[in-house]
Order: structure tokens, then sequence, then C-alpha cells
């Protein structure tokens, strides 16, 4: 299999550029690029809040009404988790301290993820490709459900793609956790990536860490719980579909927006742009003004710069990103964002719909439509 190249046919320099100010700025200020005091402290506060809300619950002291809320706030805290710990400790970025990362990322397990099986599709597949059909299977949400690019013939299903997309959304991480890591882990190749050979250890990690989480999250509740298992399997579901709604849509909206691109390889199985500016086209921001959106979605806001500076920790992306930019800008590269969550959710939503309705409208009327008379046959 030929693997993707990035061929650079403009010879940018904005990649150089960019990271020759971005580690003056560390320099300067004699910064180091993992986390700091602050991270620690989120880190503290959403594992403390996990083993709340989880101890809560468990305790059984309390009416189901009162639990399913509980239910709700740990799936979103689980998705937090995910965010501000999991996604840096395996990207390698919380510390310098290559064990320590590795141990951080068993926090992943705490939300039903496995954190070998995302540093390849993520780590690798997505940040290498991102946003190339037929390579990034993150573009793959619900195959035949959900379509956002052209090269997915439209159905009558994607008339209505606008609406239900959010509701698939909050199936993400029941999906992960039942579903997706085993689908993944056992498949060939990754969109074009192959995928046939881990470590044995890694075929061990898988299950146990999964019975684990069945454990806690399955098995315990209806052993210690004294509810009915329909209410088990309403507050489990529940629990589910906010974590994954709020996982589903922070990284939507950090690629599937407007103005963000969906490159094709050219003719001989390639992009004909650099590395870092295929970056740029393909990923956007959003809410970099909000203080929450920065301590609750782990930098994911702030996706730019993420993608350029993988390794390096999110808490320090607020303040790089005024650096990006004026790269960006310097080089005519375009650096995408919208101001806020809400603006960033209208954007995604006309994607959805352009996708999905338009599309299938305009077919429709292509092929009903007279053709015009041929010269000669009037």
């Amino acid at each position: 299999m030929t693997k993707l190249r990035f061929l650079d046919k403009r010879r940018s320099t904005f990649f150089s550029d960019v990271r020759q100010r971005v580690d003056a700025y560390f320099e300067e200020n004699q910064l180091p690029k993992q986390a700091n005091q602050a991270m620690w402290n989120k880190t503290f506060f959403f594992l403390g809040l996990f083993a709340l809300l989880y101890g809560l619950i468990i305790s059984d002291q309390f009416n189901v009404w009162v639990m399913l809320v509980l239910a709700i706030a740990l799936g979103m805290t689980c998705a937090f988790i995910g965010f501000n710990i999991c996604h840096d400790a395996v990207h390698g970025s919380f510390t310098s301290d290559s064990k320590l990362n590795r141990r951080l990322g068993l926090t992943f397990n705490l939300i039903g993820g496995n954190p070998y099986v995302w540093s390849i599709t993520h780590n690798i597949v997505h940040h290498t490709y991102t946003n190339i059909p037929g390579h990034d299977e993150d573009l793959e949400i619900a195959p035949g459900l959900i379509r956002i690019g052209d090269e997915e013939p439209v159905t009558f299903v994607h008339r209505f793609q606008h609406i239900y997309s959010f509701l698939l959304y909050g199936l993400a991480s029941l999906s992960w956790v039942l579903r997706k890591d085993y689908l993944k882990f056992f498949k060939n190749d990754i969109g074009k990536t192959c995928n046939r050979h881990h470590p044995r250890k890694e075929y061990f990690n898988l299950f146990f860490f999964k019975a684990i989480y069945y454990t806690l999250f399955i098995v315990f509740p209806l052993v210690f719980l004294s509810i009915t298992w329909w209410q088990f399997v309403i507050g489990f579901l529940v629990m589910h579909f906010f974590e994954g709604l709020t996982l589903g849509l922070v990284f939507q909206l950090a690629h599937i927006v407007e103005h963000t691109e969906f490159p094709e390889p050219n003719g001989d199985g390639n992009i004909e742009e650099a590395w870092a500016v295929h970056q740029m086209q393909t990923t956007a921001n959003f809410s970099v003004d909000s203080k929450l959106a920065a301590f609750l979605c782990g930098g994911l806001n702030f996706q730019v710069e993420h993608h350029l500076f993988p390794k390096i920790c999110h808490i320090h992306y607020p303040a790089i990103s005024r650096i990006v930019r004026q790269t960006a800008a310097d080089h005519g590269i375009p650096y995408i964002e919208n101001r806020t969550f809400w603006t960033a959710l209208q954007s995604h939503y006309r994607v959805l719909l352009r996708y999905g309705r338009e599309e299938y409208l305009l077919q429709q009327a292509a092929k009903t439509a007279v053709p015009a008379p041929v010269a000669g046959n009037i």
C-alpha cells in the first residue's frame, strides 16, 4: 500500500516559522512545554469529581431521580477527563516523563476507552491525515447515516441528518465502550494505515481493562443499588448519552464546520500541500476567549494549536494561539475559528444541512429537469 505524502508544492515556510516563534516564547518566559500547576489542579479536580460522583451513586443513599442527575454529571465528567487528562497523556504532552504519561493515560480506561487503540486512530491516523476522505476514519461518524463529504452518495435519509445527527452523537461513548475499540483493534487497516501487528500485552490490556470498566459500571450498580434492572439500563444509557454528546460535539466543532476543507488526494494519491498548511485548512477553533471552555475542553477548543503542536500541553494553547494566528496572517495561511460555542454549533449545523438536505434536493431537481432541446431536433 502506497503511503500518502504531503508534497509542499508551494515550498511553505509557515511551519518552521511558527515553530521557531513558539519555541522562542517558551525560552523567553522560561516555561516548560508540559503541565504546570494549573494543569495538575485540573487533573486532581476532575479525577476527584469522578470519584465523588461515582461514590455518591454507588452508595445507594438517594432516590432514582437524584441518581439520574448524578449519572448525567458523571457522564459529562468522564468526557472532561478524556479531554483534559487522557488526551494530553496519550499524546505524551502531559509531562516529560514518558512512564508517567503512560500511567496517566490509563485513566482512559476509567471512561471506557482504550489508550492504545486511541493512540493509533487519533495520534497517528487522524493527526496525520486530518479530514482526508478514505484516510481519516474520524470522518466516518455513522456510515450511511451522516454524510459530510461529496464522495459519499446522498440518500433520502440524509435529508434529515441535520436533525438526527445530534442524537447519534449521544451514542458515541456507548459505541466506544461496547464496540468501537474492539472493531478498530482487530481491523487490518485503519483508513489506509496498516493495523495488523500489535504487542501481545495490548491484547490482554484491551480485554482486562474493559472487564474492569464493565464491573464498575454494570456489575457493581446491579449488585449494590436497590433499583430495578430497567432503571439501571435507563441510568446507564442516559450517562452515556451525555458523555457521548459532549465528546461528539467538541470533536465535530473542531473539523466539521464551514471553511474547513476535506481535500481529496491527487491522481498519484498525494496531497499537494505542506502538512502544517493542510492542518490549518482542515481544523478550526471555537470559544477561544472563554475561560470556561478552555477549562472544560482541555484545549480542544484550540484545535489549530493542538494539531500543530500535539506535544505541547494544552494548558499553554491560549498563550501560543496569538503567535499562531499572527504567523498564519504573515504567511497568508487561513486561521479558522468561531468566536463562541454557539456560532460553531450553528456552523456545524449548516454543514450537515448542506451535505444532507440541500444536496439531496439539488440532485432530485437535476433528475427532474427537462433537458434542453438539441439543435436540429426542433
